[in-house]
């Protein structure tokens, strides 16, 4: 074989990897779609006081393998939640990951509605699935209403200091 066909063949191996890899890469959500998701959605529930929308499957709310959720801070309830509507009403103190911890901590509320919002680890299963994964969520609150929005990514590595770091840049 000549140098010309072996570094052809090199050549189209690494990028047949490269493209899958990218097409594998576009179905999960990363940590700065959700920054930039969760902030829209605030900024959208701002101005209409629309929660009805965030609890649809089929909206732009819901995107890869992640979709934004609504807490209401005044009442203290799952406000919408378009994947698990079993926990739409519930008391967030009493909604606990797959391990027992509760979800949202105490302080949660007055965090998220922080300028650059609040970053909380928990374990929750993957959509359509039965086991937790840990999952870093972004959460903001929606200016003028009692709401927090708030989306996540499941991520073994990420530390909540690295992503405090990225959700507080503008």
């Amino acid at each position: 074989m000549t140098r010309r066909k072996i570094f052809s063949i090199v050549t189209m191996a690494l990028l047949s990897v490269a493209l899958c890899t990218v097409a594998v890469g576009q179905d999960h959500a990363t940590a700065q779609e959700v920054v930039a998701k969760v902030r829209e959605a605030a900024s959208t529930l701002s101005k209409t006081g629309d929660v009805a929308q965030f609890n649809e499957k089929q909206s732009p709310w819901v995107w890869k393998n992640t979709y934004i959720y609504v807490v209401d801070c005044d009442k203290r309830v799952e406000a919408a939640n378009p994947i698990k509507p079993e926990i739409v009403g519930l008391d967030i103190g009493s909604i606990k990951d797959t391990k027992g911890k509760i979800v949202y901590p105490d302080g949660f509320c007055d965090a998220a509605r922080k300028p650059s919002g609040e970053w909380i680890e928990y374990w929750w299963p993957k959509p359509g699935e039965k086991e937790g994964s840990r999952k870093v969520s972004y959460n903001l609150g929606a200016k003028g209403t009692p709401y927090v929005v708030g989306a996540g990514v499941y991520d073994d590595k990420a530390s909540i200091a690295e992503l405090s770091k990225l959700s507080s840049e503008k």
